[in-house]
């Protein structure tokens, strides 16, 4: 089998970045619906099928989709243009992602665990996946909309760049 094209490889990171991304996204609504309706429901079946139902969720789905949609920023960050440090709408996705990632692993997890044992939910299994929705929501606004121009480093490299460009032009007419 022959590798796949540079330009093709990229796409598919892509595609695989962004499907990942929804997915999270998909999966905190997902929490946050079954969140209020345990959280709502005064019947004890509501509620431990709920809480089942967050803890499939929590044990098969958080950590990897985090996951996933972290590498794969990371990587398509670090491997075109846009840079990791370089604007940023990016560097701001780069942390709330880190950000959101360990609060996953470290709060949401455990707090379903606890919820699914008890069979009763908190307001913080409300709470938590609101957060993280809206969250996402804005990470989804700012990969769009790309707000804020670059960040001192990424002036810095441009700026280099753009010197670099201009000595380059200068040698190739003094040299002609």
């Amino acid at each position: 089998m022959k590798p796949l094209k540079r330009p093709v490889r990229r796409g598919l990171l892509r595609v695989a970045h962004v499907a990942v991304s929804v997915s999270w996204l998909g999966l905190t609504v997902g929490l946050l619906a079954l969140g209020i309706t345990a959280f709502a429901a005064g019947d004890p079946a509501t509620v431990g099928a709920a809480t089942r139902a967050m803890k499939v969720f929590g044990d098969w789905l958080v950590v990897p989709v985090a996951l996933l949609a972290l590498v794969s920023g990371l990587v398509l960050a670090l491997g075109t243009p846009w840079g990791l440090a370089r604007h940023r709408w990016v560097w701001t996705k780069f942390w709330l992602t880190l950000i959101t990632t360990g609060l996953s692993v470290f709060s949401l997890r455990p707090g379903i665990d606890t919820a699914a044992a008890e069979k009763a939910v908190d307001i913080n299994l409300v709470i938590a996946p609101s957060v993280a929705s809206a969250t996402y929501l804005f990470i989804t606004a700012i990969s769009i909309l790309k707000p804020w121009g670059l960040t001192r480093r990424g002036r810095r490299l441009r700026f280099s760049a753009s010197s670099a460009k201009s000595v380059d032009a200068r040698s190739s007419r003094q040299t002609a």
